[in-house]
């Protein structure tokens, strides 16, 4: 997590937004079984500008909320931002494309709308739809209360008052009074007619309601579109944005990012850990650990009481890093104690 207080929303599929607060004016209801996108809002932060001065004010910035950015991918964040263009997010899972949306909406201290992709994503769910059931509800009580009127009527259902914003629209809604940091998430799990839409929506910042009219963004979203390449996204798509490839990090950045994000290791914990996970991404696996899973094995390992890292250590805590049965069985055993020795190697050199 990150060190700023978040204010979580949730945007359920079948009622409007609704606020984890205390407020009367919003109350949480059941929501089906459906990929939620979430808005997280950061608290506010005084002194601190809209837009950054530099890159690296932007490093810092981003530092300050545990994120470790290289110049490079700060530079393409930095142009962004300027030139308010999306941000195209490439490479492995679990190297920081999603954590990067997260930590630039908190170092910006504005609202962070994601959008999840995943097969079958419709417009219903990523832009708009109406509330059937409030509006069938309000038809009834007119009908009772013998206050209907057919011209006022369609135009009282069809108002903002029953549309259900979903991230989509969120993002561009003229109301806004900040600009949001919009994510749309691996964008290649949804269908290729989902990308088309999106060509439209990320030329213009606008989007034409036929009950409402064009609703067109004040100020256009910052927005980051990210994608582990299970397939080809569209060029067409990739043209409309700024692109970064996001490697594996060095072993300096990586050790640099477990200490920010977890500090309550010990200094050679974390050197060890992130020693063996570099050795365990140059051997054959089916699938490579990210960053991530070197937070988790090295957060694991706190947890356990261990201040170093030993071959019992890992016998016992292998599948923290690795997620796949093949994986784990090459690896176990002797493969594992070679793999060790080298990270002890590596670690040993920095002294």
């Amino acid at each position: 997590m990150y060190r700023s207080a978040a204010t979580i929303v949730l945007l359920s599929t079948n009622s409007p937004t609704h606020q984890l607060t205390n407020s009367p004016t919003h109350q949480l209801t059941n929501s089906p079984l459906l990929p939620l996108p979430v808005i997280l809002r950061s608290s506010p932060v005084r002194g601190i500008a809209i837009l950054p001065e530099s890159i690296s004010d932007l490093q810092q910035r981003l530092a300050a909320h545990d994120y470790v950015a290289d110049r490079g991918l700060a530079l393409s964040l930095f142009l962004a931002l300027r030139l308010k263009r999306p941000l195209f997010l490439e490479g492995e899972a679990g190297v920081g494309k999603t954590s990067l949306a997260a930590a630039a909406a908190a170092a910006l201290d504005t609202d962070l709308i994601r959008l999840q992709c995943y097969e079958g994503l419709d417009l219903g769910h990523a832009l708009y739809e109406w509330d059937y059931a409030r509006q069938l509800l309000e038809l009834r009580i007119l009908d009772a209360t013998e206050t209907l009127n057919r011209a006022s009527v369609h135009r009282e259902l069809y108002s903002e008052a029953f549309l259900i914003k979903r991230p989509l629209l969120q993002a561009i809604d003229p109301a806004r009074t900040r600009p949001a940091v919009l994510l749309i998430d691996e964008i290649d799990r949804a269908d290729e007619e989902f990308e088309g839409f999106l060509l439209e929506l990320l030329a213009e910042f606008q989007v034409t309601i036929p009950e409402l009219g064009t609703l067109r963004a004040a100020e256009p979203p910052l927005v980051i579109v990210t994608s582990n390449r299970t397939r080809e996204v569209h060029d067409a798509l990739k043209r409309r944005c700024l692109y970064q490839w996001i490697e594996y990090p060095s072993f300096d950045k990586e050790l640099a990012i477990v200490r920010a994000r977890a500090p309550e290791a010990s200094a050679r914990l974390a050197e060890q850990v992130t020693a063996m996970v570099q050795e365990l991404r140059r051997t054959e696996l089916y699938k490579a650990p990210g960053v991530s899973e070197t937070i988790d094995w090295v957060t694991a390992l706190v947890a356990l009481r261990r201040d170093t890292l030993d071959a019992e250590a890992i016998d016992e805590t292998l599948g923290v890093v690795l997620k796949a049965k093949e994986d784990l069985e090459s690896v176990r055993g002797r493969q594992a104690s070679e793999l060790l020795e080298r990270a002890m190697v590596r670690t040993a050199s920095r002294a």
